[in-house]
């Protein structure tokens, strides 16, 4: 993780493609508050293993919050969890999603669920697409705190050429409009420490289920 290069220059704003755009660093000057707010989350919805529709366990752990309707709506029936009801979204990090989806040209999006991944070495995400929320219009807010990793932005097919993206402590993605059906997934984690979050990556993904 090159802490110097993020410190040392200001926000930056990139597409990837059209409705996808990469801004590096945005959330690091409220970092240490928008992680505090990640551990409240933690600490109302405990981490579990995440696990594929048909329940094979992944490397990942995961956890939820957000409203009682998105609640309703969740996308995983196999979530062994599925009564315990989502503790509410934390106001700083709505606020902030709301801010990078504006930044990004989507001036409507209104989240109303947070999806928490972490990752530690080895974990990994296949490619996937976010195909489950209620309103496909609306985008896909990422947040990324602690340990970098490789984020692979793809196309709208699973076989369609991935883009390689370096995801660093504090950067945020975007992608709704005609990217918003992009596979993307993440590769396997490299060992690592970071003074925020220790030996783990966190993914916050915000969205519009309900």
């Amino acid at each position: 993780m090159n802490l110097f290069s993020q410190l040392a220059a200001e926000p930056t704003h990139e597409e990837l493609y059209p409705g996808a755009c990469l801004m590096r660093g945005l959330a690091l000057p409220q970092d240490g508050e928008f992680f505090a707010a990640v551990e409240e989350i933690l600490g109302a919805a405990p981490l579990r293993q995440a696990t594929t529709p048909s329940g094979l366990p992944m490397s990942v752990m995961v956890s939820d919050c957000g409203t009682a309707e998105a609640f309703r709506r969740r996308w995983d029936a196999h979530d062994p969890n599925a009564k315990q009801m989502w503790p509410p979204m934390p106001r700083a990090l709505v606020d902030f999603a709301i801010r990078c989806a504006v930044r990004s040209g989507f001036a409507q999006f209104r989240p109303d669920t947070c999806h928490v991944n972490r990752y530690q070495a080895g974990a990994k995400l296949g490619l996937h697409q976010d195909r489950h929320e209620y309103d496909l219009d609306q985008p896909i807010v990422s947040i990324s705190f602690g340990l970098e990793c490789i984020f692979l932005l793809g196309g709208l097919e699973r076989t369609d050429k991935t883009k390689r993206i370096l995801l660093e402590h504090g950067d945020v993605i975007v992608w709704g409009g005609p990217s918003r059906m992009r596979f993307h997934g993440v590769q396997p984690l490299k060992p690592g420490h970071h003074p925020l979050t220790g030996p783990y990556r966190y993914n916050l993904t915000f969205r519009k289920v309900a």
